[in-house]
């Protein structure tokens, strides 16, 4: 009985954050990061501004790589447009950005450094290939010392469309949104990956451009919409030396395998 009671739980947030002002303040080169920014403003009911860097991105891959680059290498980082909101007037700041080069994209650089977030509430949100969420967390936190760097959500361009529905969870989990949502278990010990297992991880990593190493250890945890995987992975990393993430992968009732996030 108790163990039904614990998988029928529901978590139920009242938090204080919603009489306090909120804005959706983001980057997006391409949209994607702008399709979740403006889902984020829809559902908490936030204000809203795009920071633009004066010289555009194209949304070449290559070019924004090579450009990126420079500017990463010389320091001079991209000029942006005047913002048109004052960050003053706000307590909490959702600050959104892809991943570029392991972190928040170069423009981010530039409005940490000309915008005082000291005292503010700073929710970090991102798209990205692979992952990044972390690192991009932490790396705020070194840049934004004043502010309170609270819990982030990311996902990978490649399932944008689900991005809905998760931020709906994230957001009432985490207070900023009234509702409640069911509890998710703990995910099992892990253990060895069977022969299954290993297939259903290459179906979700397949189509991936890059290669993300063999999984050895697998937990899982039941949903109301699946099972969720947790791998451990034995990889190469960019020195050529072995190293270990955590590849997470869920698959719907009905669908295929996704993986959703890479922890490195």
């Amino acid at each position: 009985m108790k163990k039904l009671f614990l998988s029928m739980a529901m978590i139920t947030c009242v938090a204080t954050s919603f009489a306090q002002k909120k804005l959706v303040l983001y980057f997006s080169e391409n949209g994607t990061t702008k399709t979740v920014a403006e889902e984020i403003q829809k559902q908490v009911g936030a204000d809203i501004e795009a920071v633009e860097a004066i010289e555009a991105y194209t949304g070449d891959f290559q070019a924004t790589v090579q450009r990126g680059n420079k500017e990463r290498e010389s320091g001079q980082w991209p000029a942006i447009k005047p913002l048109k909101k004052k960050i003053a007037d706000y307590d909490v700041i959702f600050l959104g950005y892809p991943i570029w080069y392991g972190t928040y994209a170069n423009p981010m650089v530039t409005l940490i450094k000309e915008q005082d977030f000291a005292g503010k509430t700073i929710v970090p949100f991102c798209t990205f290939g692979s992952g990044g969420l972390n690192t991009s967390s932490a790396d705020l936190k070194k840049a934004l010392p004043k502010a309170k760097i609270e819990k982030g959500y990311g996902i990978r361009t490649a399932r944008v469309a689900k991005a809905a529905k998760e931020l709906n969870r994230f957001l009432i989990e985490n207070g900023y949104k009234k509702g409640s949502v069911e509890k998710l278990a703990d995910y099992s010990e892990q253990k060895p990956v069977t022969a299954a297992e290993k297939a259903l991880f290459d179906e979700a990593c397949s189509s991936y451009q890059f290669p993300l190493g063999t999984p050895e250890t697998v937990g899982k945890r039941a949903t109301a919409d699946g099972t969720d995987y947790k791998f451990s992975v034995k990889s190469r990393g960019m020195d050529g030396k072995e190293a270990t993430s955590t590849i997470y992968v869920t698959v719907e009732k009905g669908a295929k395998a996704e993986f959703t996030e890479v922890v490195r």
